[in-house]
């Protein structure tokens, strides 16, 4: 009779600090024990990115919005060194969420945080939307306390064995990642350090937003907050919960949830 008691998992999550996540990051956040905030891998030099920019439901239909960087660097440049581009892009911000969002049902108690966060004085990108991230993880009652900036732990490589090495360092035995991770992600490396992966396999909620003729999916977590409130949002985010060989991860650890007066 096998006797060994089960033991669960020390579960991590990496992700590039982004600008007002969607849902699926929180999800992460929530069922992570640590949560790597990676900001010592460069940025892209051209194109899109979740980074500077993220979808908002704008007059019935999917936008994006952007914070301005500085993009006159030459070589490689990391994410934590990255900086915004001038002011003026936060009042146009905040003017557009008062248009698409100023009769939505939990505006008045939402947008007050929102703003607070917006006018945030750092030119740092890195900074901002780690700001942001840990005010909005407890304003729907997620313990901020396991975000670690991944520059901080003297961890260096590329790819895959980069992040093995992260997860080694924190001492996790489990490693939680996004489904589009499969394309590119070695998941032989995790398992020759002995680190199980686990597919978040998020299944993104649908929930009444004002103003769509349909349900739009993908959108910042600031769509959701001002269609459904502090308490609905967390629900959602927790709804959708990772399995490891059959098995729940386990309950999300979480703190009280704080005002956005106190977030």
């Amino acid at each position: 009779m096998n006797m060994t008691p089960h033991v669960r998992p020390r579960v991590v999550a990496i992700h590039q600090p982004t600008f007002f996540p969607w849902l699926g990051y929180f999800n992460k956040v929530a069922y992570a024990d640590t949560f790597i905030v990676l900001d010592s891998v460069p940025i892209s030099k051209t194109g899109g990115t979740w980074l500077n920019r993220v979808r908002l439901l704008l007059n019935g239909r999917v936008s994006w919005v952007t914070m301005p960087i500085v993009r006159a660097y030459h070589g490689a440049q990391l994410i934590r060194h990255v900086q915004m581009d001038g002011v003026a892009w936060r009042g146009k911000l905040l003017r557009t969420l008062q248009g698409a969002y100023g009769r939505a049902p939990h505006f008045e108690m939402v947008f007050p945080l929102v703003a607070a966060l917006i006018k945030n004085q750092t030119d740092s990108l890195a900074e901002f939307n780690l700001s942001a991230i840990r005010a909005l993880s407890v304003s729907i009652g997620l313990d901020p306390a396991k975000l670690i900036v991944g520059s901080t732990l003297g961890v260096s490589g590329k790819g895959s064995e980069l992040l093995v090495e992260l997860v080694k360092s924190v001492g996790g035995t489990a490693y939680l990642c996004g489904d589009g991770a499969a394309g590119y992600q070695e998941d032989e490396k995790f398992h020759d350090a002995r680190i199980d992966v686990v597919y978040q396999r998020f299944q993104h909620p649908v929930y009444q937003q004002r103003g769509a003729s349909e349900f739009r999916e993908g959108l910042s977590i600031v769509d959701t907050l001002m269609n459904c409130g502090f308490d609905a949002t967390r629900d959602l985010v927790l709804g959708s919960k990772p399995s490891m060989n059959g098995e729940y991860l386990g309950e999300a650890t979480s703190v009280q949830r704080l005002s956005p007066e106190r977030a």
